[in-house]
């Protein structure tokens, strides 16, 4: 049975959300999105493009609703942008390690979202072999995957 990190991935559509402005776009979690063949957007308020593709400056500019939106972006704007992710209709947020904030993980429970948070989302979202792979197994072994 998969766990719920897993089966986050199992949504039809996302938006990737990053501020590079203040730090580097998530572009492995962009890219791995992208190559799933699922319609994924790069959400950043500070650049216009990203790996070739158009960045929206908000959820809100996206040309169609997104099911689950993955975090990457500095903690002090992760609460606005699950209030965001919930306004925009989502029904998943994936919070990246060390940027979620008890606010923002209250938040998106009282908005009924289903809320990932506490570890890297490339370690699930990136098949095979990399960098992160590492990390993988070992969450397995500690049964934390």
């Amino acid at each position: 049975m998969a766990s719920q990190r897993q089966s986050f991935w199992d949504h039809a559509s996302f938006a990737v959300v990053g501020h590079s402005g203040k730090r580097s776009f998530p572009k492995l979690t962009y890219s791995a999105l992208k190559r799933s063949g699922r319609p994924v957007y790069a959400v950043d308020p500070s650049v216009d493009e990203v790996e070739g593709d158009r960045t929206f400056p908000d959820l809100a500019a996206l040309p169609t609703p997104v099911e689950a939106v993955v975090l990457e972006l500095p903690k002090d704007e992760t609460a606005a942008w699950v209030a965001r992710a919930a306004d925009a209709g989502a029904k998943a947020v994936w919070i990246h390690q060390h940027t979620d904030t008890p606010e923002a993980l209250a938040l998106a429970g009282e908005r009924g979202l289903e809320v990932c948070a506490g570890t890297c989302a490339v370690m699930y979202v990136t098949p095979g072999f990399s960098g992160h792979s590492p990390h993988r197994w070992i969450m397995r072994a500690l049964g934390k995957f």
